[in-house]
């Protein structure tokens, strides 16, 4: 016989009393992080990606990392395209902990398991890292069961994704990074807080509206910000600060009310050092575009 039969493995209570030692290491040792999920908003089916991503709920768990001596990945890189942080982590999860916590069935998650593209924040570092892979066989098998997944995940790269967690430090990357476009409204008394939306008629033969979310109002100087602004036909089009074409600001809560735009601001803090315009300047002084045809014939000219 090649196994005793007097010993099983397998017996569920033995698996339980493995997964319970797991989850009380991973309490002591672990870190209290948010399960962030992707919502896909809409999805590319050629390329399988999805550009417009949101980020709606968050979900606190403990989870250990890996490695102890700090993150791993590249670290930190001087490129030609200035410094890349390229931290990794592998985050390692209770899988009877992360489906009473995030994959419960009123959490509207899709799946059994974490999913790759979903995020991680960190409070300890204030950073988000993004999943890559999904580890579900280790340890393997050792009871005939795995209580953990390994989550191999890399430092997010913030691309203007929409960020309603309701956890303060979360949504504070999107206020300091999203592109924001700041509108000051007529001296007007009225009270919008983040998360309102707001509309505007641009161009009434075509129907074309400006949208956005509220990130912040300032009270004292009527000063409105707006993230994730764009056109109902999908072109480049910004506010509009004439008499005729006036904001309207909705939200739960609250009645629709219109107010007119005085002036209107963008404020891209995600390449606030970008050079751009001083490279066009410089250029100017030292391009000469008089030539008709350089490249060609002096008859042709």
């Amino acid at each position: 016989m090649a196994k005793n039969f007097h010993i099983k493995s397998g017996v569920r209570s033995e698996q339980l009393l493995y997964e319970n030692l797991v989850i009380e290491s991973l309490k002591i040792y672990g870190q209290e992080v948010y399960y962030l999920p992707r919502d896909i908003v809409n999805e590319n089916k050629i390329f399988g990606d999805d550009v417009p991503s949101r980020f709606n709920s968050s979900y606190k768990i403990e989870m250990f990392i890996e490695n102890v001596e700090g993150f791993e990945g590249e670290g930190d890189l001087f490129t030609k395209f200035g410094v890349e942080i390229r931290d990794e982590a592998t985050f390692v999860v209770s899988r009877r902990r992360w489906g009473e916590t995030v994959g419960r069935y009123d959490n509207e998650i899709s799946g059994d398991r974490p999913r790759e593209g979903d995020l991680i924040f960190l409070p300890m570092s204030k950073s988000l890292f993004e999943i890559r892979h999904v580890e579900h066989e280790q340890p393997f098998y050792q009871l005939e069961n795995v209580p953990t997944f390994k989550l191999r995940a890399s430092l997010f790269e913030y691309n203007d994704e929409d960020l309603d967690t309701g956890v303060t430090d979360i949504d504070k990357i999107e206020k300091d990074y999203a592109y924001k476009y700041s509108l000051t409204l007529a001296a007007t008394s009225f009270f919008s807080e983040a998360g309102n939306t707001v509309s505007q008629l641009i161009d009434s033969d075509l129907s074309v509206n400006m949208t956005g979310e509220v990130i912040s109002y300032n009270k004292d100087t009527n000063v409105l910000e707006v993230v994730h602004a764009g056109a109902t036909d999908g072109k480049f089009h910004n506010f509009s600060t004439s008499n005729k074409h006036h904001i309207t600001i909705s939200g739960v809560g609250r009645n629709d009310s219109s107010f007119a735009v005085t002036a209107v601001a963008e404020v891209n803090q995600i390449s606030e050092n970008e050079q751009n315009t001083d490279f066009s300047d410089f250029s100017d002084d030292f391009l000469d575009f008089s030539e008709n045809n350089p490249f060609g014939d002096p008859e042709n000219n």
